[in-house]
C-alpha cells in the first residue's frame, strides 16, 4: 500500500504570501477566484476604475506562473531516470511515483515505474500481487541472462508500464556485495529499456543502502518527496550528502531535479514553516507545486488505482499533474 496516509483533507493554500521573485516554473490549473477576488468597484468619480486581481504566489511568496500543457512527443525516448528517493519512510515515495507517472502518461509520455522496494508498494499500488510474480525486478539483478521484457507488466493506465518487486528483493542487498560493480546493476538492467520510455521512475526504499545507491547511480536525477513535518527535514541535509557523495564517484551526471513538499497542511502554521525553511536552505530546488494532505490517497491505493483515474478531478489529482507539467517545463520530465 502507498506511504501516504492521512486523517484530513485540505489544500495548500497558494494566496496570501508576500510576492517576491524566483525562476519561472509553470503550475497545473488557474486557481479559482475566491468571493472578493477580481475586479472590485472604484471610488473614482467616473465610477469605472477597478482594482487589479493580486498576483498569484506560491507558498513560499515565488510568482506562480502558469504551466501549461505538454507539446505532445513525435518520437519517444531516450528516457530520464528520476529516482524517487528519501531515506524517511512515510513520506510520500510511492504515492508520488504512481500518480506523477500516471499524469505523465496522460500528457502523452511513455512512462516506466520501477518498484525497486521490497515490500512492493508501487506494485501493489496499480493492482499488482507481488506474491503472485514468477520473476521480478530480482531475478533481472541477479540472474546475468534474464530478459526484462519477460518482467514488465503493463498497467491499466495507457502509456504505464510497470517493473515490479516482491520481499525477494530485500536478499539482493546481501547478494550484491560481492559483485563486480555492484552499484551499477540496476543501470546495467535499464540499458535495454531506456530508449522505449520517457521517463523511468525508479520508486527507492526508504534507506540510503546499497539498493538505492543502484538507483541513485542509474538515475539522471533526484525528486526528493519532503513530508511537512519537522522531522523529514532533519533527513534532507544528509539524503543530499548521500547524493552528492554519488555524483562525485559514481556518477557525475546525477542532480537533485527538485524537493517536493508532500502532506502539506495549508491550516498549520508548522507545514509552511517547514516549506519556509526548505525554500530558504535549498531556493529553487524546492518545486513549486505542493502535494496537500488528503484522504483520497490511501483510498485510491485500496482501490489501486492512481488517483488521477480513481478521482480524476479530486484536488489531489490535480496537483500530480500540475508537477507533472513543472517538471516537463523545467525540462526534468521532458
Amino acid at each position: 500500500m502507498a506511504d501516504v496516509s492521512s486523517q484530513a483533507e485540505t489544500q495548500p493554500e497558494m494566496r496570501g504570501a508576500p510576492s517576491s521573485h524566483g525562476d519561472a516554473v509553470r503550475p497545473l490549473v488557474p486557481e479559482t477566484p475566491r468571493p472578493g477576488d477580481g475586479a472590485t468597484p472604484g471610488s473614482a468619480s467616473n465610477g469605472a476604475s477597478h482594482e487589479a486581481a493580486p498576483a498569484r504566489v506560491d507558498v513560499v511568496g515565488r510568482p506562480l506562473p502558469e504551466f501549461p500543457d505538454p507539446a505532445p512527443l513525435v518520437v519517444h525516448g531516450p528516457g530520464r531516470i528520476i529516482a524517487m528517493c528519501n531515506q524517511k519512510g512515510g513520506v510520500g515515495k510511492t504515492t508520488t511515483t504512481i500518480n506523477l507517472g500516471a499524469a505523465l502518461a496522460e500528457y502523452g509520455r511513455k512512462v516506466l515505474l520501477v518498484d525497486f522496494d521490497p515490500q512492493g508498494a508501487a506494485s501493489v499500488g496499480l493492482g499488482v500481487n507481488p506474491h503472485e510474480l514468477d520473476r521480478t525486478v530480482y531475478n533481472l539483478l541477479m540472474e546475468r541472462g534474464a530478459d526484462i521484457h519477460d518482467v514488465l507488466v503493463p498497467t491499466d493506465v495507457e502509456n504505464l508500464d510497470l517493473l515490479p518487486a516482491n520481499i525477494d528483493l530485500s536478499a539482493a542487498e546481501v547478494q550484491l556485495v560481492g559483485e563486480v560493480a555492484r552499484e551499477s546493476v540496476l543501470s546495467r538492467v535499464l540499458r535495454p529499456v531506456v530508449d522505449d520510455y520517457d521517463v523511468i521512475l525508479v520508486d527507492c526504499q526508504p534507506s540510503l543502502g546499497l539498493l538505492t545507491v543502484n538507483a541513485l547511480t542509474a538515475a539522471h536525477g533526484v525528486l526528493i518527496p519532503l513530508e511537512c513535518e519537522f522531522f523529514a527535514l532533519r533527513g534532507v541535509a544528509l539524503l543530499v550528502e548521500t547524493i552528492e557523495k554519488v555524483r562525485d564517484r559514481l556518477n557525475p551526471r546525477l542532480d537533485v531535479d527538485g524537493i517536493l513538499a508532500t502532506m502539506f497542511d495549508s491550516r498549520t502554521l508548522h507545514s509552511r514553516e517547514v516549506v519556509a525553511r526548505v525554500h530558504e536552505a535549498f531556493g529553487d530546488k524546492l518545486l513549486q507545486t505542493v502535494i496537500g494532505r488528503t484522504v483520497k490517497f490511501p483510498d485510491a491505493s485500496v482501490a489501486a488505482e492512481p488517483i488521477t483515474v480513481y478521482a480524476p478531478t479530486h484536488p489531489g489529482a490535480v496537483a500530480y499533474r500540475q508537477l507533472a507539467r513543472e517538471l516537463v517545463a523545467r525540462g526534468d520530465a521532458a
